[in-house]
């Protein structure tokens, strides 16, 4: 069972900074690898700290401000120190972002974003952050 959950993880980002790399060197989009370091954050209590406090290069202003919002966030819910990076890293963003793209769901996305996101103008689902067996 240890070798399963040990390849299940092989290969995947362990840090923001990590994805933020695969995506400038054009080995992985956005969006996947953001999951696949989610996948190892929520399987790594040990490291979840490290995962989070190294600053992470600069992608775009949505982007920076996403990856910030993704590590303010999770220092909080997992009861880790805020990154300081965090604070100034993608405060760029000058337009909200929804996500989903659809009219119909600002309402509630508004209502449900985190305030780490929210404070940045991303407006996201409650569990945008959720994976699988969390």
């Amino acid at each position: 069972m240890e070798e399963l959950a040990m390849s299940l993880f092989d290969g995947k980002p362990e840090s923001l900074s990590e994805v933020v790399r695969r995506v400038k060197a054009g080995e992985q989009k956005f969006d996947p690898s953001l999951r696949e370091f989610l996948d190892s954050f929520y399987s790594n209590v040990d490291s979840r700290q490290r995962a989070i406090e190294e600053r992470p290069a600069s992608i775009d202003a949505l982007h920076d401000a996403y990856v910030a919002a993704v590590a303010e966030h999770l220092a909080r819910v997992y009861g880790l120190p805020i990154p300081d990076w965090s604070e100034t890293h993608g405060n760029g963003l000058r337009e909200p972002f929804f996500a989903g793209g659809l009219q119909s769901l600002k309402g509630v996305l508004t209502a449900e974003s985190p305030t780490a996101f929210r404070r940045r103008l991303l407006f996201v689902s409650k569990d945008a952050l959720s994976r699988p067996r969390m």
